[in-house]
């Protein structure tokens, strides 16, 4: 499975019949996905960033329904859960950190460069990734990925 970038996603949600639109939103929102429209808050400067924000945008018109934006309900909470997991899933998958295992990628800030995602974003998807599979998971026929501390184990 492919990583998505910014240039990527934007053209998987046009052809979802989703608009996008870069507005400054209130409070913590840096993103919101509404009736077929997904809003970016425009003081996201990078587009990293973006494109993480977008995924999980993206991941809300995939797999929620009606509106979550009341977080105290924990039916809103669990499709909140599961947006961010369609963004890790679609932004992180496991062969492209098989991949950069390959390639020599060393230590976190790299990977994330490597995967072009932000940090924060590396990290909640590890814990996510720990959560649903423990401390490893298997890749491939020939590689795990061990997510603490985080690396591949080849086997042969």
């Amino acid at each position: 499975m492919q990583a998505y970038s910014y240039e990527t996603l934007t053209i998987k949600a046009h052809a979802s019949g989703i608009d996008i639109a870069e507005k400054t939103l209130r409070g913590s929102n840096k993103g919101l996905y509404g009736d077929g429209m997904i809003l970016i808050d425009k003081r996201i400067t990078t587009i990293i960033e973006k494109a993480c924000i977008l995924a999980e945008e993206l991941g809300h018109h995939y797999t929620s329904s009606g509106n979550i934006l009341d977080q105290r309900d924990i039916r809103n909470r669990k499709q909140e859960l599961l947006s961010r997991h369609w963004a890790y899933d679609c932004m992180l998958p496991l062969d492209r950190i098989v991949e950069a295992h390959h390639n020599r990628i060393a230590g976190r800030y790299e990977l994330a460069e490597y995967l072009s995602v932000t940090e924060e974003f590396l990290q909640n998807a590890i814990d996510r990734f720990s959560a649903k599979y423990g401390l490893t998971v298997k890749a491939d026929d020939h590689h795990v990925v061990v997510l603490d501390p985080l690396g591949v184990i080849e086997v042969v």
